[in-house]
């Protein structure tokens, strides 16, 4: 964690940014939180650490990771964005319409299917992004779980 933190450092001083301890911090938080964060929500876990830091900040610093491409920016149509590290292996989504919790599942037969079809197409692809929406198991309602089952 240290590299990369090292590493992002001196990407943002080679574009011209500042250092600061402030920015560390939440970068740190970031990406030890390992899960898909609101602004919010990293903002909080950042003013549990340190009180003067607020959303702007927070904001602008996961800009710039997006810009630097260690974070990805992700709308699953809740009205708010999330971000995640770029870092970790691909993977799609699967988003409760419920509750809103983000799982995240890798499916080699989705990602070979994808490629077929691109193929057959003729098309190159350069990325994709794939959400499932739906119900979570806590979300299901008890008599619709049992009849599932």
């Amino acid at each position: 964690m240290e590299r990369l933190l090292r590493q992002i450092d001196s990407e943002i001083s080679a574009s011209g940014g500042k250092r600061s301890r402030s920015r560390a911090l939440i970068i740190g938080i970031f990406f030890r939180a390992g899960r898909h964060l609101t602004v919010d929500e990293l903002t909080r876990k950042v003013r549990a650490r340190n009180r003067d830091i607020g959303a702007a900040t927070v904001y602008r610093t996961l800009k710039l990771l997006a810009r630097l491409g260690y974070a990805k920016e992700l709308d699953f149509g809740e009205g708010v964005r999330r971000y995640e590290s770029s870092l970790t292996a691909h993977h799609d989504h699967l988003v409760c319409t419920g509750c809103g919790k983000v799982s995240e599942f890798e499916e080699p037969r989705i990602e070979s299917l994808q490629e077929e079809v691109a193929k057959k197409h003729g098309f190159l692809p350069t990325m994709h992004r794939l959400a499932i929406y739906g119900t979570c198991p806590e979300c299901v309602p008890r008599e619709l779980r049992e009849n599932a089952e």
